[in-house]
């Protein structure tokens, strides 16, 4: 009975197996992050996108030649701009975080030229910030610039940050062993950066775009 159920395991596992294959590669591009909140009492503050960088690694196992699993490790910034109508005040602000997107992928096409498809979910930590730009004293009314890091609060910031992540990207196979890549992706927060700690809810979210290349590495 054992022999029978391996033999019929392998049976349904040749297709596969006929084309597991490796690959590794680096990724590098920009994003623009957009930031949501309901301002409530903040009336005269107006929240804006702002473009970054991104870069990382990734690894992906492809189980036949339409399927695969992918993770990356990548270094996304996810900056904002904070404006104010009745002042001078203009802050622009640059957060770092470290991600790991993890996706289902699939792909179609031909040999060398192919469309591919990732969808998944992922984890971030936020590494850290700083801002720059034009501050002003409410009590003073006077105007200021400022270059600073921002310290974290463990009251109100959130260090983690989780979403759902999708991408659509073609890949080029020039070599036997190479190729590139091209990938339009989102993430989506599902995680506030803020955390409520007073009696008004205040949830802000960050979602990001990225238009990133890059080049893998085949091992069969």
């Amino acid at each position: 009975m054992k022999s029978r159920f391996l033999l019929l395991a392998m049976l349904v596992a040749t297709p596969f197996m006929a084309h597991a294959q490796w690959k590794i590669g680096a990724t590098v591009g920009g994003d623009y992050n957009h930031y949501s909140i309901n301002k409530q009492y903040l009336y005269d503050y107006s929240f804006k996108g702002r473009w970054g960088w991104t870069a990382g690694v990734m690894g992906q196992y492809n189980f036949t030649d339409w399927f695969g699993l992918r993770a990356d490790l990548n270094w996304t910034q996810k900056n904002r701009r904070v404006t104010r109508d009745l002042t001078p005040e203009d802050v622009k602000y640059y957060n770092n975080y470290l991600q790991l997107p993890v996706m289902a992928s699939f792909s179609f096409g031909g040999s060398k030229l192919r469309g591919f498809c990732n969808v998944g979910v992922y984890g971030g930590y936020w590494m850290g910030s700083r801002k720059s730009g034009v501050e002003y004293n409410g009590f003073t009314q006077r105007a200021y610039s400022v270059t600073q890091k921002v310290d974290f609060n463990s009251d109100r910031d959130k260090r983690w940050d989780c979403g759902l992540v999708g991408g659509l990207g073609l890949e080029y196979r020039f070599a036997e062993h190479w190729g590139a890549q091209v990938e339009l992706r989102y993430y989506y927060s599902t995680t506030s950066v803020q955390k409520q700690y007073t009696r008004l809810k205040d949830y802000r979210y960050n979602s990001t775009t990225a238009l990133q290349a890059g080049i893998c590495y085949y091992f069969k």
